[in-house]
């Protein structure tokens, strides 16, 4: 029996004879949706297209993380207008972690953007972005602490031999002083 051949003896529609030389890949017709041009196509743009696409989402992730800070602020405020202003266990603990999460973030800055380091995408802006919120985030921490009264502001304060400030504003339940 001819290889090829069915029983009948008639040969398959869909059987090739890979022994047969005559037609080339180029005498075949190009299967419904395929393009020689797509065959055809450098392999460097294709790479070059992944490339920039990995770029992008790199540079769209970097300032996604650049922008995470300004959540965090608006959650430690909240939470230190919460608190109140009297000095009290939790006013304070609120306190030291608003002053800690922006130390402890500044220093982290180069471990924070190294996974989207990348020739193509610019880092310079998402890292300025970051430490300014993160500044801010500190800056909310020090206010605090002077609402709270726990910051030497006046001269009182460095040196024991002068007389304290004196009080802007008293507050009484309802029985004048004077």
């Amino acid at each position: 029996m001819e290889k090829g051949k069915g029983v009948m003896g008639m040969g398959r529609r869909w059987a090739v004879d890979f022994s047969d030389n005559s037609t080339t890949a180029r005498d075949l017709p190009d299967p419904p949706g395929f393009t020689r041009a797509s065959l055809d196509q450098d392999d460097s743009a294709v790479s070059r297209q992944k490339k920039d696409a990995e770029a992008n989402w790199k540079a769209q992730k970097a300032w996604e993380m650049a922008q995470a800070p300004f959540k965090n602020l608006m959650m430690m405020g909240f939470m230190m207008w919460m608190a109140g202003s009297t000095v009290h266990l939790f006013s304070i603990g609120i306190t030291f972690s608003a002053l800690w999460q922006p130390i402890s973030a500044l220093q982290g800055v180069g471990k924070v953007f190294e996974p989207y380091k990348d020739s193509k995408v610019d880092l310079l802006g998402p890292k300025l972005v970051f430490i300014a919120l993160n500044l801010g985030g500190l800056a909310l921490g020090v206010w605090k602490l002077n609402t709270l009264g726990l910051l030497p502001t006046h001269a009182s304060d460095w040196v024991s031999s002068l007389p304290p400030a004196q009080e802007v504003e008293y507050s009484g339940g309802g029985i004048p002083f004077h």
